[in-house]
């Protein structure tokens, strides 16, 4: 096994576990010496990939998403369209919510960050095993988005404000 190849399976077992992998134990499952492993991981990290040193091991931190709630108001007809503005701008709907003045706050997962997503949702609703959360309230409903950076949600906002769906 070259060197690359060692580190890009590194790279797959730090990313498929979120306990740290020690050094020595990489070493042995590589059958290398630990300093080997020292040096992978600084090459990891001179490629840009986000390598934690603990002192019980390795691990990959995760990207950091942040996320925002837009409040939003629309027609049944526009949901797919609200929808794939959000995923094609690289945000992630993770939920519906609404503010309901009896029954409080009704909220219910998501987790729509694709067009393909969009399609099997829609067809959800289409099958009509249900209406949109949003009915209850004539329309108006919250999503917490989720994205890589406060830039990708502040895209997302100004297209859903320029498309009427936002709401103040």
């Amino acid at each position: 096994m070259t060197g690359s190849e060692r580190r890009q399976e590194l790279l797959q077992l730090l990313s498929g576990t979120q306990t740290p992998l020690s050094g020595t134990a990489l070493a042995k499952h590589f059958g290398v010496s630990r300093q080997v492993i020292v040096q992978d991981m600084a090459l990891l990290r001179a490629q840009g990939h986000e390598v934690l040193s603990t002192n019980r091991g390795y691990l990959i931190q995760a990207p950091l998403r942040v996320s925002r709630i837009f409040k939003v108001f629309h027609t049944s007809e526009q949901i797919a369209d609200e929808l794939c503005t959000i995923v094609d701008l690289g945000g992630t709907a993770e939920d519906v919510f609404v503010h309901h003045k009896i029954y409080g706050q009704i909220q219910a997962p998501l987790h729509i960050s694709s067009r393909r997503d969009v399609q099997i949702f829609l067809e959800e609703l289409k099958s009509g095993k249900s209406t949109p959360l949003k009915d209850v309230t004539s329309g108006y409903h919250y999503h917490t988005v989720s994205a890589d950076s406060n830039e990708t949600l502040d895209l997302i906002g100004q297209e859903l404000e320029k498309k009427g769906y936002l709401c103040q």
